[in-house]
């Protein structure tokens, strides 16, 4: 995400979008699922019927079955949360085993503009509250910038947790943090939560054994991953990052991957050059999927492979928005082609990021609507785009 409207831009929009409550979109492509959800950045699940929206200024709600939030916040950490812009309470993970155990963990900015991953439990008495009290901090890193926060975090299906940095701010990543193995940011990371104390380092991890490299580094090279997410059926990951000034971009990691993958920033915006200062040219980057350029677009909001309905034309097929322009698109193979096709522009909702519940179905959410729509994967595919 790279700009918001003001708060009160915001709260008017609000309004109005209560008044066409229930109302689908274009063609029923988007059915309002819930609203009047303040600043929604992050939805999933818990292996149930339940939906899980994180608030930016620092709440977790739950959605019930038929889109009405739970009076009371599973989780309120306001007063710890740094909020505004980029930064706040930017991501949510259950753990595996979240039925017994009862972990979950987050990505939030706090103070001194540092990101904390914690964990955090439930309730004993209560499936529908969080124990605020019972934070457990893994990795606190004081951020040089307010911006390119990342905020994603996703448990593999190896059972570790990957976390999505962004290369910590300003512009042009100016102290090329991404391409700096001893630094965390521009990274994805992985860590196993269930083998030390906060953490361990699982022995798989591509510089496990590298002098002057992190050892939580799974891939470098990334500006500002604003989601990414695995194929629940293949495992292979999906990283949306934000461009620069010019060049959004999808990138993909097989399921078989041993990680080290270098995703080029900010040797290279996309498919282009940007600043090859200190780059190594020897490296062996990896180069987008997919990529779109500037325009009425300029924020690129990584969403998930559909795998629901398996009867769907949108089957197997990868759902992204743009924030800006509020356009939706389709990714997915064919041979050795990725074909993009336009799903449609849905004006007035700054689509910030997607959902998926536990039956695969995709929810998609407004930042500045504070709507969030169930996408309707029924129809016909449209036209493809390239």
């Amino acid at each position: 995400m790279k700009t918001y409207v003001s708060v009160l831009s915001l709260i008017l929009l609000a309004m109005v979008s209560f008044s066409c409550k229930k109302k689908p979109l274009s063609g029923d492509k988007l059915i309002p699922f819930a609203d009047n959800i303040d600043f929604p950045v992050t939805i999933t699940h818990a292996g149930d019927s339940r939906l899980f929206v994180v608030g930016q200024e620092g709440y977790i709600w739950i959605i019930d079955t038929a889109g009405n939030k739970v009076s009371d916040a599973f989780l309120d950490i306001h007063e710890r949360v740094v909020y505004g812009g980029e930064r706040g309470l930017l991501g949510l993970a259950f753990h595996p085993n979240f039925k017994q155990n009862g972990f979950f963990y987050i990505n939030y900015i706090g103070a001194g503009d540092s990101t904390h991953i914690s964990r955090f439990t439930l309730s004993p008495s209560d499936r529908n509250l969080a124990d605020p009290a019972s934070e457990y901090k893994l990795i606190t890193m004081k951020q040089p910038y307010e911006n390119h926060n990342g905020g994603n975090l996703c448990f593999g299906p190896d059972g570790y947790l990957y976390i999505g940095m962004g290369d910590g701010g300003s512009g042009g990543d100016p102290e090329n943090r991404s391409q700096n193995p001893s630094l965390l940011l521009g990274k994805m990371l992985r860590i196993d939560v269930n083998g030390g104390q906060p953490y361990a380092i699982p022995t798989t991890n591509p510089f496990v054994d590298s002098t002057g490299f992190r050892p939580e580094i799974w891939a470098t090279g990334l500006r500002n991953p604003w989601r990414f997410s695995f194929d629940k059926l293949t495992g292979d990951i999906w990283i949306a990052d934000v461009g620069q000034d010019a060049i959004e971009e999808i990138d993909f990691q097989k399921a078989d991957s041993k990680g080290g993958e270098n995703y080029g920033w900010r040797c290279y915006e996309g498919n282009n050059t940007y600043n090859t200062d200190s780059c190594d040219q020897t490296k062996n980057f990896v180069f987008p999927v997919h990529t779109y350029p500037h325009g009425p677009e300029c924020s690129v909001t990584g969403g998930y492979v559909f795998r629901g309905d398996v009867s769907s034309p949108y089957y197997g097929h990868y759902f992204f928005a743009d924030y800006c322009s509020d356009k939706i698109w389709t990714l997915h193979p064919e041979g050795q082609k990725w074909v993009a096709a336009e799903f449609g522009m849905f004006k007035g909702n700054n689509f910030c990021t997607f959902g998926e519940d536990y039956q695969g179905r995709i929810y998609v959410a407004g930042i500045k609507s504070g709507t969030i729509y169930k996408i309707n994967t029924s129809p016909a595919p449209v036209s493809k785009q390239n």
